[in-house]
């Protein structure tokens, strides 16, 4: 009812979904429906096709759940917050609104951030000629004025799935030679409140944007050893703006947004000796980190800006506006992208 009238008092030409669980539910797509007023849902997650939202299970990637018509498996596993029944619940959720075709007739147009989340969203039933790709941006935009001091940074959450023990294991083998300095909090801190005396690792818990970026400015480089796929890291383009290369897992978006000598390093998902090594690598090839500084902050004004993630996102509005054209598109039209470029037209 709250979103009936909201639509009834301001008449809004395109409704853009970003979240509808725990709060709504997909109802404010039948709102919008009937309203004639189209809608698009960006999918900052798996949560459509993964009762966990993350297609992560037990340490690593799980896909048990893609193009099950119920997502038994997830009830099995007890896949939503650890919990049989809530997984149970959701999986329903799930399971319904594919019969009644929710999905494909409620929605006018999905935004993923990656073509690799868009071809999992694919494989776990979504209609892809209703899919297009947006990435994250930054703005405003913070300028690239890095002077590196002699330190790689992970900023994230501290929680298993993004690679904290990789993480810590490869500074394990490095010891005292390199500073890392870890930014975030979350259920795997506390084991990193007190690392080994062995290694130069500065834990600094939450901060704010401001001093993220800050920190940005001095480090030599970011470290992602996530080991989920990830839908997009905004860190990752974060660090571009400042000119800051990323190591990341060979995993998921990451592969894709990161170009492999080029803006960064990738290394094989949960192997820490070769984490160490990628890192050994940056800190003693200062020339070619400073031609992937250069690099990282191009590709940042080429995708990530303000401007172009605004021209894009018009374009889709206008996608969803004109629905018949949108059924006359092809796939490739319809994502608006070449393989290797998530915002190529």
């Amino acid at each position: 009812m709250r979103v009936k009238h909201e639509l009834n008092s301001f008449r809004p030409d395109v409704v853009h979904v970003h979240n509808f669980c725990p709060l709504l539910s997909p109802s404010v797509y039948y709102a919008c429906r009937e309203a004639e007023t189209p809608v698009v849902q960006t999918l900052h997650n798996f949560r459509l096709i993964c009762a966990n939202a993350l297609l992560f299970r037990e340490g690593k990637p799980c896909e048990l759940c893609l193009g099950k018509a119920v997502p038994w498996p997830a009830v099995m596993h007890a896949c939503y917050r650890g919990s049989h029944a809530g997984s149970a619940v959701l999986a329903s959720m799930l399971s319904v609104h594919r019969a009644l075709g929710t999905w494909d007739s409620s929605v006018d147009i999905y935004i993923a951030m990656t073509n690799f989340s868009r071809e999992k969203l694919v494989s776990g039933g979504l209609p892809a000629h209703h899919i297009f790709v947006k990435p994250n941006f930054v703005f405003p935009d913070p300028g690239n004025d890095r002077r590196a001091n002699g330190f790689a940074l992970f900023v994230g959450r501290i929680a298993p799935e993004k690679g904290i023990a990789t993480l810590v294991s490869a500074w394990n083998q490095i010891g005292r030679r390199y500073k890392l300095k870890i930014v975030g909090n979350g259920p795997s801190s506390p084991q990193l409140l007190k690392p080994p005396s062995h290694v130069d690792i500065e834990i600094l818990g939450a901060q704010n944007q401001q001093t993220v970026l800050n920190l940005m400015q001095s480090a030599s480089f970011l470290v992602l050893p996530s080991e989920c796929y990830e839908c997009f890291p905004r860190v990752i383009v974060e660090a571009f703006a400042k000119g800051l290369p990323v190591i990341a897992s060979r995993l998921g978006s990451m592969a894709e947004l990161i170009d492999h000598g080029r803006t960064g390093l990738l290394f094989p998902p949960g192997n820490s000796q070769a984490l160490a090594e990628a890192v050994e690598w940056m800190f003693t090839h200062p020339v070619q980190v400073e031609q992937m500084s250069r690099a990282a902050r191009d590709e940042f004004e080429a995708k990530y800006t303000a401007d172009r993630n605004y021209q894009r996102l018009m374009e889709i509005y206008q996608y969803a506006l004109e629905g018949s054209r949108l059924q006359r598109a092809p796939v490739l039209h319809a994502t608006g992208i070449h393989q290797n470029n998530p915002i190529t037209n």
